[in-house]
């Protein structure tokens, strides 16, 4: 389907384990050293939910899931503000439980899964859907996979959100430390239209350091 994206091959889910295994559950952990951009990444992800939930009044507020949530640091800044019960998914065990010590006795937080994307079993229909720098580790067909699956637990006006780095240069680039890769703005399209998905709003990230890559914000739908 995309004609220079070679990479997605070289994604391997044991070599990325491997490499979260060893980073520390932290704030700056989780954000390889950028800890310091939590409070713009935060502020901006309010802003678009904001402004979602505003011109999506069908847009309900009971259940979300943050997928690829780390410590919870999506969750406890951001998502628990808007939504009754938030459920985390987290592959490396650590996390969850660095999550559950800092979180888990706040009231809306739900349950915690700890699995890969790839091998997620829903639990629950939601109202959205949180992904954030995390699907880079999902090859092309997996990736695909886990959007069609996300679309079957979605509640009738319910959304999924992707939030990711994009790369400029157009294609897919590889980052072999950690075994993921960023896409550009044109293959993120096509995946979208390849799990028959619809974007009803996007945005980019403010106020992030000029050096990071540029992060838009998806808000999607099924396509039919």
């Amino acid at each position: 389907m995309i004609a220079d994206e070679t990479f997605d091959e070289k994604i391997n889910y044991e070599v990325a384990a491997n490499y979260w295994s060893q980073i520390p559950a932290t704030v700056d952990g989780m954000l390889v050293g950028f800890g310091y951009i939590t409070k713009a990444d935060i502020e901006g992800s309010e802003k678009f939910l904001k402004d979602l939930f505003k011109a999506e009044a069908s847009l309900e507020r009971e259940r979300a899931l943050d997928c690829g949530a780390g410590i919870g640091r999506i969750t406890k800044n951001l998502l628990v503000k808007f939504f009754d019960k938030v459920d985390l998914v987290e592959q490396d065990q650590k996390f969850i439980q660095e999550a559950e010590k800092s979180i888990g006795t706040h009231e809306n937080v739900g349950e915690f899964f700890n699995t890969g994307l790839q091998n997620l079993e829903f639990a629950h229909k939601y109202d959205v859907i949180w992904c954030q720098w995390v699907l880079g580790h999902l090859p092309e067909s997996d990736l695909i996979k886990f959007f069609k699956n996300c679309v079957g637990h979605l509640k009738p006006n319910g959304v999924i959100v992707v939030k990711e780095n994009l790369t400029s240069k157009g294609g897919v680039e590889l980052d072999e430390q950690d075994s993921s890769v960023t896409r550009s703005y044109s293959v993120m399209q096509d995946l979208f239209k390849a799990a028959d998905l619809k974007c009803i709003k996007e945005w980019k990230q403010n106020n992030f350091p000029k050096f990071l890559y540029p992060v838009m914000m998806f808000a999607l739908r099924p396509a039919t």
